[in-house]
């Protein structure tokens, strides 16, 4: 996903002159060749993650149209301030792509973690977030991505699906139960095949979306009508319940239930491990997700 990336935006920084990148040294060996073609649009800043969202608002309101990139708890956590008062406070838009998502790099330590980013952007207001599940996803997202002007921040990471599905269409059905299901399990992104292994044998309706914001309040909604049970199963990469109210605001005209599957917001693992031992942590392997919907359906 981040070398279809880079590779989308070297190729409109040569096409589009509204595009200029914004780097914190992350990934800045990548883009030396776009930075040799183009100086005055690929600019690093160093170390420096507050700048790099401040001076990315600058281009914003003169006309460009900025894109920052680095690891997750760089792009979204530290520089927060900026990204609430150089972009939203300005109405200023930029396309954020970050990597290394809630732990893809756990080698690295806490400090290259972010399972929190997409629920503290979520304070603020009008952020699009693509979190696709496939490189495919990543270059059928991006193209709309760059040439807006709105606020965007594109979730990458090296753990996806094995193969791509829809996306810009809300909700997408990728397997229906029957007309009296259990219920309805949605998936974000590259939790999908892990939900298809995990609801193998439960009659559920399989909801995905690499866009969970905007939300497809009315796709949910039509889904659980059909399914002809409320019981709805959240499952995201990222904090455990970042989208449980909107969930709660797509079902507001129905009794319903959910559980919401993510990273525990109850545990601080000090353990660097693996990406998969973090998952069997978190219960988001494949038999974690499995016990999980089979004990809320009552199976």
């Amino acid at each position: 996903m981040r070398k279809a990336f880079i590779t989308a935006v070297t190729s409109a920084l040569d096409t589009d002159p509204r595009v200029a990148v914004v780097l914190a040294d992350i990934s800045a060996d990548r883009f030396t060749t776009a930075a040799t073609r183009h100086p005055d649009r690929v600019l690093n800043v160093g170390i420096r993650e507050q700048l790099m969202i401040g001076l990315a608002g600058g281009l914003a309101l003169t006309g460009m149209r900025p894109v920052v990139h680095s690891y997750a708890p760089f792009l979204i956590e530290r520089p927060f301030e900026q990204l609430k008062l150089d972009l939203g406070h300005q109405g200023a838009g930029a396309l954020l792509a970050s990597v290394g998502a809630s732990y893809d790099s756990p080698e690295m330590g806490r400090t290259h973690m972010a399972p929190g980013d997409v629920a503290l952007l979520d304070t603020l207001p009008n952020w699009t977030v693509h979190v696709p599940g496939h490189v495919t996803e990543v270059n059928k997202l991006l193209p709309a991505a760059l040439v807006g002007d709105d606020p965007v921040y594109l979730r990458l990471t090296t753990r996806g699906n094995t193969a791509a599905r829809p996306v810009g269409q809300g909700l997408v059905t990728v397997r229906a139960g029957s007309p009296r299901c259990l219920g309805v399990v949605v998936a974000v992104g590259p939790m999908l095949d892990r939900v298809l292994a995990a609801t193998s044998e439960l009659d559920v309706t399989v909801l995905y979306t690499a866009t969970p914001r905007p939300f497809d309040r009315a796709g949910l909604n039509a889904a659980v009508a059909a399914a002809g049970q409320a019981d709805v199963v959240l499952v995201e990469p990222y904090l455990a319940a970042t989208s449980a109210h909107e969930v709660t605001a797509a079902l507001a005209d129905r009794r319903h239930r959910q559980l919401c599957l993510g990273v525990s917001r109850d545990s601080e693992l000090r353990a660097y491990g693996t990406p998969h031992e973090h998952d069997r942590a978190h219960g988001l392997d494949v038999d974690g997700i499995a016990a999980a919907a089979r004990e809320f359906f009552l199976v």
